[in-house]
């Protein structure tokens, strides 16, 4: 392609008449939107679209002269691929919360020039983190355009997907109750309004879902949550009146999506509103009355929602079922299709499992796009296949598979990796080194309220006793047919924080990797469910030094035993390994049938 009109670089020139217009020197493209959503409604993925740049987290930044995009080692082959030939340097990072894109501004961006990004969408500890920046460096930051509403030419409009309910019985918890959980929360606070704009947390406070982003099942919306009263500010005619008249009758008054700000501003001085920096855009939060008191804690509804209820749990394990079945039905066929030699491509992984999740009862979509990675491609953690470029499944190597489905009794995400051909014994040494680091971690008990991140050494310590790494966190937080990375819990380098205290009832991945680049990656992932754990110290009083909790694995699909260095083992995590296999023999045999249930059978045979 001719550099000169590549298509991006259209787009960047585009963009920069736009900045000299408005005497803008820099502009900052977070991945985000007006819900600080991790998934973006198309009218939002101004950074993809301006980069050509595919994956999920990213931050652009760009002058009248200079662009750059910085992304973390999940996406580095990736971004250096689909950057090629426009014009923006790829900069690389180790963590996708780093701030190097601000140091970068400040040094491209000319004394007293001036730096735009779209408050709408910038979070508020970011928009205080970027201010700050910049006034040192004698900089102004515009915060009150966005830029693409003039670049962009046939921006996508906000999506129009109906809003449903989530019913009981796999809804156990009213939203009245909801609501009231949350007031509680509030007067701990003394606050009387509280602003949500997570979508998420929307989604399970009111108990509806939606649409609207991509495999997370939720709806662009705010709520506004007063003493008697609370208002959804959601798109016109997303609710129909049926729906509309059991909202009201619950006390959820709905107005316009587009009136949340007007209705922040008219906040009685008396009132004191509870918002969540981390979860709020600067946009909404200069809207709040220089009178009104703030208060700036984490959203009630985070620290609820993380814990999933008994019924709840439940619901989740039969998923898990649905979920085991639906992966033995395509593995049966896919051993079998490889062995007759058929042409399989990473492509047809994607659409076979996928049409054998789509089959199961409760299934709604899948959490998150299929990763199927043969060899090199499966050294790049977010990888997805693309038409023209996919691998064809063929010759030697490993074959890494990460997926999941959304249920209405739960959200499910599962990595495993299994054998082509002939396996190196690097590879087996690679692969039998994070299976005992996932190990490691599902069966560790600790006290109730450790904070998450402190676990994470104890995932990585098998790889780190070889001078191994891995560049992306151990777990994240799973949502209750919801996101499938949900917070507050963090099983991570991050920094530990307060609300990432490990509670009963969470549900989190445990999902150690390898990646030698160029040539193969190993992820292996269950979702775990923190439980009571019974400890020798128990006694008629319970433990003396405090509650004690461990993780119930809910994920059902065997592990690769083909694949395994069994010098590597010792006794306990082969007998791990074995009743692990014997409970996903027992829960998904009586499902199965033909070749699914031999395959199951095949694959679970104690070591």
């Amino acid at each position: 392609m001719d550099t000169r009109t590549n298509p991006i670089r259209v787009r960047l020139e585009r963009v920069r008449e736009v900045l000299r217009s408005h005497g803008l020197h820099g502009l900052l493209v977070p991945s985000s939107d007006p819900h600080l959503s991790e998934y973006l409604p198309g009218r939002w993925q101004a950074r993809q679209w301006l980069s050509g740049f595919t994956g999920s987290m990213g931050t652009l930044a760009v002058t009248l002269d200079h662009a750059a995009l910085f992304a973390d080692s999940r996406y580095w082959v990736q971004a250096q691929a689909e950057l090629e030939g426009s014009g923006i340097e790829l900069v690389r990072i180790n963590s996708g919360a780093a701030a190097h894109h601000i140091d970068w501004l400040v040094a491209h961006t000319p004394a007293a020039g001036q730096v735009a990004v779209d408050g709408q969408v910038l979070g508020l500890g970011a928009a205080q983190q970027l201010r700050a920046a910049l006034g040192r460096a004698g900089k102004v930051l515009r915060t009150d355009l966005d830029v693409f509403d003039e670049a962009w030419p046939q921006r996508p409009a906000l999506p129009l997907a109906p809003v449903y309910e989530h019913l009981a019985p796999q809804a156990p918890l009213a939203r009245t109750d909801k609501l009231a959980a949350v007031r509680q929360a509030m007067a701990v606070h003394g606050a009387s309004h509280h602003l949500v704009s997570t979508v998420d947390d929307i989604a399970w406070i009111t108990n509806l879902r939606g649409a609207d982003v991509e495999y997370n099942p939720v709806f662009l919306a705010h709520l506004l949550i007063g003493p008697a009263e609370a208002t959804l500010f959601v798109g016109a005619g997303k609710i129909d009146a049926v729906l509309a008249a059991r909202l009201t009758a619950d006390g959820l008054r709905l107005a316009d999506y587009a009136q949340a700000a007007a209705a922040l501003a008219a906040l009685p001085a008396a009132a004191v509103l509870l918002v969540d920096p981390r979860r709020i855009t600067l946009g909404l939060r200069e809207q709040v009355p220089a009178g009104v008191a703030v208060i700036e804690a984490i959203n009630p509804s985070t620290l609820a929602k993380s814990r999933k209820t008994p019924e709840e749990a439940a619901f989740v394990r039969e998923a898990m079922i649905e979920d085991g079945v639906a992966m033995c039905e395509f593995y049966a066929w896919f051993e079998r299709a490889l062995a007759a030699g058929e042409r399989i491509t990473e492509i047809t992984i994607d659409e076979r499992l996928s049409a054998a999740r789509a089959r199961r009862p409760g299934f709604v979509g899948l959490s998150f796009p299929v990763i199927a990675g043969f060899n090199a491609n499966g050294a790049m953690p977010h990888y997805r296949a693309m038409p023209g470029s996919e691998a064809l499944i063929e010759g030697d190597g490993l074959l890494l598979i990460d997926s999941g489905g959304q249920y209405l009794g739960g959200t499910t995400d599962i990595t495993r990796v299994w054998p082509v051909g002939t396996v190196s014994a690097a590879m087996r040494r690679d692969y039998t080194l994070v299976l005992k680091a996932m190990m490691a971690l599902s069966r560790t008990v600790f006290p109730r309220a450790t904070l998450s991140p402190m676990l994470d050494a104890i995932a990585r310590a098998p790889l780190w006793e070889q001078g191994l790494d891995f560049g992306h966190g151990t777990g994240h937080g799973v949502g209750y047919f919801l996101n499938v990375h949900e917070g507050p819990q963090s099983i991570s380098k991050a920094i530990p924080e307060p609300a990432m205290a490990m509670q009963p009832g969470m549900i989190t991945s445990i999902e150690p990797g390898l990646y030698r680049d160029g040539q193969w990656g190993i992820r292996i992932e269950n979702l775990v469910l923190n439980i009571a754990a019974r400890t020798p110290e128990d006694g008629p009083q319970g433990n003396p030094f405090g509650e004690m909790l461990a993780f119930e694995t809910l994920t059902l699909c065997p592990i690769e035993t083909r694949c395994l260095e069994r010098s590597l083992l010792r006794t306990d995590e082969v007998e791990w390994l074995d009743r692990y296999h014997a409970t996903v023999a027992s829960r998904l045999a009586p499902r199965l049938t033909g070749d699914a249930l031999a395959w199951l059978l095949a694959r679970t045979v104690p070591l």
